[in-house]
């Protein structure tokens, strides 16, 4: 492939490959390609995405329920904003999801059922592509080829969900998140292959049913190859790991370490000019405890100047 094939690549794809910066899941276990995409500074993407869960989405392994299913539907309205800091590129990204969820239990051998309602924890992700990714403006960026890229991000969860002090099972965590993260982006002609690792940080929730509940930090790993076709649509093979996250209530550790893997898979086209949409679906490969369950999604984004 000729350099100005991939010049005109890199020209028509970058509102397409913008598309997954803009709809994170809603739990920890993210499976997200193109976090660390190479596009234009000043680029402003907007989008609304649904996610339909079924399974044990429960996100306190430690919790005494077992035979636990649950179908969650989740809305989330995103927005991603690129600039330049230092002649890099950087962004950052907001998500607020809602959600409608519920389902069956057996805890402590009562069956119970139920339902939830509200807003989730939102998300915030600040990011910068330290090298192999200089902030150029639209018309530059026609002439850059992407090689390989280094970049690194912090994401912030922030306790905004409904939550109940009193009950087992909610919607927010009542408590804040950190995870700094790395990442490796590599291109070959029209194949993006790429590797993140992260620690998530955990805040202590005061009020886990008049407990105090600790989690210990969870590692995570993800990996990514994504294909580019000539008409601009793009498939893409995900997977991630989840390693740690014990839990301890009233200074007494659980057994609730997570040993988590997951697979998945993508598909994105465009729509119109500066619009995308995209489905994906994953499944965990191998669970250890709790959080085994399948995710389809399904999301729209505008992308402008």
């Amino acid at each position: 492939m000729t350099k100005k094939t991939l010049f005109a690549l890199s020209r028509k794809h970058y509102l397409v490959t913008m598309f997954l910066l803009i709809t994170g899941s809603t739990y920890s276990q993210d499976l997200e390609p193109r976090v660390y995409a190479n596009v234009p500074k000043n680029l402003n993407v907007i989008g609304v995405g649904y996610a339909y869960m079924d399974g044990n989405v429960l996100t306190e392994p430690s919790l005494p329920i077992t035979d636990f299913t649950i179908q969650s539907h989740n809305l989330a309205a995103s927005f991603v904003r690129t600039f330049g800091l230092s002649n890099k590129l950087a962004r950052v990204q907001v998500s607020l999801p809602y959600t409608f969820m519920d389902g069956s239990a057996n805890v402590n051998g009562d069956n119970i059922s139920g339902s939830r309602s509200g807003f989730s924890d939102m998300k915030v992700r600040l990011g910068i592509n330290l090298l192999g990714s200089p902030a150029l403006d639209k018309a530059e960026f026609g002439k850059f080829e992407q090689k390989t890229i280094l970049g690194v991000s912090f994401v912030t969860s922030i306790p905004t969900g409904k939550y109940y002090d009193d009950k087992r099972v909610n919607i927010g965590t009542n408590r804040w998140g950190f995870k700094p993260e790395i990442g490796i982006s590599k291109r070959f002609a029209r194949v993006y292959a790429e590797v993140y690792g992260g620690i998530w940080f955990y805040t202590n929730n005061n009020d886990f049913l008049g407990k105090k509940l600790e989690q210990k930090p969870t590692y995570s790993l993800q990996a990514h190859a994504s294909y580019y076709f000539k008409n601009h649509m793009w498939i893409g093979f995900n997977t991630n790991w989840f390693f740690g996250g014990k839990t301890i209530t009233d200074g007494v550790s659980d057994d609730s370490q997570i040993d988590n893997w997951r697979v998945g898979g993508t598909f994105s086209t465009p729509i119109a000019k500066g619009q995308s949409i995209k489905f994906q679906y994953h499944v965990g490969a191998y669970t250890n405890n709790g959080l085994n369950y399948y995710a389809l999604t399904a999301a729209y984004q505008y992308s402008f100047f």
